[in-house]
């Protein structure tokens, strides 16, 4: 590991941290990189969402029975 990055945490995030260390035995460095990669693996799947609220038109643009103007 080459990249040192330092963050200030909140006391109830370094509380956190430091009770799941003592818990799972892992360095609470592993355990932020673990959160990490699993935050970056989420970006994939999020990518519609830059979609959301893009639809221009008329309110009643539904054409779903029930939900459309007669």
């Amino acid at each position: 590991m080459s990249h040192t990055l330092t963050v200030r945490l909140t006391p109830e995030l370094a509380a956190w941290l430091k009770e799941t260390s003592a818990r799972t035995g892992m360095a609470q460095g592993a355990i932020i990189r673990e959160q990490l990669e699993r935050a970056r693996g989420q970006d994939d799947v999020r990518r519609f969402m830059k979609l959301a609220g893009a639809v221009h038109g008329a309110p009643d643009l539904s054409a779903r029975k029930g939900f459309s103007r007669p």
